[in-house]
């Protein structure tokens, strides 16, 4: 039997499954021909806007580092010495002074702590001597001692120690505080510290206090009682008791004398009498001044002698000076 043939517009054709698809007659089908990495046109935009950024970034990244560069080169060459150079470099970069802060200040004058210090806002950080400045402090009266050091990028910090009032110091009329070593605190302000503290006057009385206010603790019944000491020749101490009696004091034997003076006012309560001068500066002798200066002299009793009978120890207390 013949095989039949297909005549036609047909004719030929193979089966629609096998047959391949022609994108330009099917656009459904050109899909699958496209590449599938190609990316779309936005993102090609995107690309081109992104490397144009990139490339005005960098640009500009090499403008402000030769810009800083030139001003750092410009300003490293201002100042007579390397120093100086390096500051100005520094307080190109920001590193000036805008903040000063003062730590232990009670009694030291605001304005002498910034005359001492020699520092103004805005000035390079790294040119400020601390060193110099701590010497300038340590010489205002109220500053014992002083720490400065920077505090980068703006600030200096200053810590004080002040010199604590021992006694007040009278010389030639004059009413000064000064410390425990003798170093003359200030000569202001005086009275806030008159009613709590001893009184000495004379030449060379700084330098020896702190010895008489030791010997004067030993005795804390004597102590309340002074008012004032003197220092006679820079040698030993003249007391002089609230009730206007003076005590004459040995030179460099306050302890001992004092010790004595106390065994004498428990055992006859000579410092309650109407006495105008108790002369111990001889060891073996008291001698005795009353109105109309006359004067008597007796021999001290021994240490250990026993208060006379009928006299009544005397103990009296009052404000510590």
């Amino acid at each position: 039997m013949p095989r039949m043939k297909q005549t036609g517009a047909n004719a030929g054709a193979r089966p629609a499954s096998r047959r391949k698809p022609d994108p330009l007659d099917e656009p459904q089908a050109a899909d699958a021909w496209a590449m599938p990495d190609r990316p779309s046109r936005g993102r090609l935009v995107w690309r081109r806007v992104r490397a144009r950024l990139r490339s005005a970034l960098v640009l500009l990244v090499l403008v402000g580092v030769g810009s800083a560069v030139v001003m750092g080169v410009q300003t490293f060459g201002q100042g007579a010495n390397m120093p100086e150079r390096i500051a100005n470099l520094g307080a190109g970069f920001g590193l000036r002074v805008t903040d000063i802060q003062i730590e232990g200040r009670e009694k030291t004058p605001l304005s002498a702590i910034g005359d001492a210090l020699k520092v103004y806002k805005g000035q390079p950080i790294l040119g400020f001597s601390v060193a110099d400045a701590r010497v300038r402090l340590e010489k205002v009266n109220w500053v014992q001692s002083a720490s400065i050091r920077r505090q980068l990028p703006n600030t200096i910090v200053v810590q004080i120690v002040e010199r604590r009032p021992f006694a007040v110091w009278q010389l030639d009329g004059k009413f000064m505080l000064i410390d425990k070593a003798g170093n003359t605190v200030t000569d202001s302000d005086v009275a806030t510290f008159a009613a709590e503290l001893l009184l000495v006057v004379g030449p060379g009385a700084p330098a020896a206090t702190a010895g008489l206010v030791e010997a004067l603790q030993t005795q804390p019944t004597l102590q309340t009682r002074i008012a004032s000491a003197v220092r006679v020749g820079e040698r030993r101490w003249n007391l002089f008791l609230k009730n206007g009696t003076e005590v004459l004091l040995p030179e460099g034997a306050e302890v001992r004398t004092l010790a004595k003076l106390a065994e004498l006012q428990e055992s006859m309560t000579l410092l309650d009498r109407p006495l105008k001068q108790i002369d111990l500066r001889l060891p073996d002798r008291l001698t005795l001044r009353i109105a109309g200066d006359k004067s008597e002299t007796k021999p001290l009793p021994p240490a250990s002698a026993p208060p006379p009978t009928g006299q009544p120890a005397a103990s009296q207390t009052g404000r510590k000076t």
